[in-house]
């Protein structure tokens, strides 16, 4: 008897998913303010890209080159995301998010190493203090999403099988983080004679669809594609930045 596949998408997919929702709200960000819908989908790329994140720490074959390969595309990102944020080459106020992601996995590294080398007793409170560090250096770094973003990714990395009990914890840590910790402009309507408050960066949580779809297929993969995968990022800012400075000049 021939089984439905259930549904579900590659890690490739997700990639161009989160890419797609990025673009979008960097095209709100910077020419077009007024749809403001744009970056209420694009609170979706964040999470997706910190679960790729974390699952890139768990499936790569080489540590070391993964974090080298952050930090080279975290530098050669910084410009055009200084142009795009702040306009000018040098803007120390905000940091793009590729910092983020590379002070998360440098976390969960350390406490990889923690868990490893020392007595449960001593290992607990080192990986604790080490998730309270990385928290903080988010914030006092201004990184993108800023400590909320690298528990993020932290979120992933703990809670990462497909069971309920999972699933779950990432819901209550996404809504904690983005409803809780960063929360900011929300949404008031009335339903049924009740005021609802729908937070902007609470929709941030659907992107726990597509990430529960996702049943490790990895899908289009190679040096290609993780080329531009990467590429994308710097390459579609500087261009937002040269559009925006051709519309308003």
């Amino acid at each position: 008897m021939n089984r439905s596949r259930k549904p579900d998408i590659s890690s490739a997919g997700l990639h161009m998913l989160a890419m797609g929702l990025m673009l979008c709200d960097h095209l709100w960000a910077t020419l077009f303010p007024a749809q403001e819908w744009l970056t209420c989908i694009g609170r979706l790329a964040f999470p997706i890209f910190a679960f790729l994140a974390a699952e890139g720490f768990r499936r790569t074959h080489s540590l070391r080159r993964y974090l080298l390969r952050l930090l080279g595309w975290a530098l050669l990102s910084e410009i055009p995301f200084n142009l795009m944020v702040g306009g000018s080459v040098l803007y120390p106020y905000h940091q793009n998010v590729l910092w983020t992601f590379l002070l998360a996995l440098l976390t969960i590294a350390l406490m990889e190493k923690c868990r490893a080398r020392l007595r449960p007793v001593f290992a607990v409170p080192a990986c604790a203090a080490l998730i309270l560090l990385g928290f903080l250096l988010g914030y006092a770094a201004l990184l993108d999403y800023f400590g909320a973003g690298v528990l993020t990714v932290l979120t992933f990395y703990f809670f990462k099988g497909q069971n309920w009990k999972n699933r779950l914890g990432q819901f209550l840590c996404m809504y904690f983080l983005n409803v809780a910790l960063l929360g900011g402009y929300y949404y008031a309507f009335s339903l049924f004679g009740y005021e609802i408050e729908v937070f902007q960066q609470g929709l941030a949580l659907l992107a726990l669809i597509p990430i529960w779809l996702y049943r490790g297929r990895q899908g289009l993969h190679g040096k290609a594609f993780r080329l531009f995968c990467y590429a994308f990022y710097p390459a579609h800012m500087l261009l937002l930045f040269i559009l925006r400075a051709w519309v308003l000049r």
